[in-house]
């Protein structure tokens, strides 16, 4: 079961809740494109407070998770942001952690509900090692901050930086005075939306109970060839050599005409086919972009043609890019 905890910020001025796996924090706060034009442009933040909290510290907590994860983070420099996934033995992702190391912590953030799941594995395999894992969850709110931000970070946060931004673990009760100090304020739609447009798989939506990394585009980017044993390394491995994983990501322009939005799930077919034809795959997140209109992610079969047209859902119009190649 989810465990999600209702932000604060959704007292804020026009804030609408979200629903689905971001129930806690706020869809919007009244006009979804102006908040992702803010992001875009580098202003503002999301409110992430939705999301797990995760530390693991002791001497030799580096090399232990090293152990366990797909990314090499044995020697991992303090303040170096690192994805990393836990897969189960068969290969497939059950766990996407997004890392940082404070020089005597590491800390992830996790998707809403899943830390419970995630502490309980790591504990299980402690054995002899000196760490100690703990939800920080009531403790620490994630907040984000867009890429070409200037915002300065608060002295008591943690910041994980990436190319899409900054990612801070701040002190759950500081975050009222954070929002005051840092607005607007943006919501998951906008956030989604900018993620959907840079191809970023999401644990529970790009990913079913049968995901394995290739299919995500994942290989480099939170799995490590070149490190040593980990569950599931074999599949990692075998699919690796072989090439051939069963199916990829897709980017969608979706056919703007259409007022709804494909939900999670919907079928995806060839448009040759017609709305009647075998089902090659689905959507896994639709959004309305600022600039681009409607998109979306989906997953298809590795055999689909890379240039086919794609009917989406009822028979919505769906023009793919690649983002894995088959």
């Amino acid at each position: 079961m989810l465990r999600h905890s209702k932000s604060p910020l959704l007292s804020l001025p026009g804030a609408v809740p979200a629903e689905g796996p971001d129930e806690g924090v706020a869809a919007h706060y009244g006009d979804p494109f102006r908040e992702q034009r803010a992001l875009a442009d580098g202003s503002g933040f999301v409110d992430l407070s939705h999301r797990g909290v995760v530390t693991v510290s002791g001497p030799e907590r580096l090399s232990w998770l090293h152990l366990l994860l797909t990314q090499h983070v044995s020697e991992l420099p303090p303040h170096q942001a690192a994805q990393a996934l836990i897969l189960s033995p068969h290969g497939h992702v059950e766990h996407f952690l997004y890392l940082v190391d404070d020089g005597e912590t590491t800390w992830a953030h996790v998707e809403p509900g899943t830390q419970d799941a995630l502490i309980a594995y790591l504990e299980s395999m402690k054995f002899f090692y000196r760490v100690e894992v703990a939800d920080r969850t009531d403790a620490y709110a994630v907040v984000h901050l867009p890429a070409g931000s200037i915002a300065e970070a608060p002295a008591d946060a943690v910041v994980r930086e990436t190319p899409h931004g900054r990612d801070l673990f701040l002190p759950r009760a500081a975050l009222p005075d954070f929002a005051a100090a840092h607005g607007p304020a943006a919501g998951s739609l906008a956030y989604e939306a900018l993620r959907v447009e840079a191809r970023r798989p999401r644990l529970g939506l790009e990913t079913d109970h049968r995901t394995i990394p290739h299919e995500l585009g994942l290989i480099g980017e939170a799995v490590h060839l070149q490190k040593g044993c980990y569950r599931g390394q074999e599949t990692v491995a075998r699919v690796h050599n072989l090439g051939k994983p069963p199916r990829r990501l897709v980017f969608l322009h979706l056919d703007g005409s259409e007022v709804t939005l494909p939900a999670h799930g919907a079928p995806v077919r060839l448009a040759s086919d017609g709305p009647e034809g075998r089902q090659l795959g689905f959507v896994t997140t639709s959004a309305r972009h600022h600039e681009l209109g409607p998109i979306a992610l989906a997953l298809v079969k590795r055999n689909v043609p890379v240039d086919a047209p794609l009917l989406v859902g009822e028979g919505t119009a769906a023009a793919q890019e690649v983002v894995v190649e088959p």
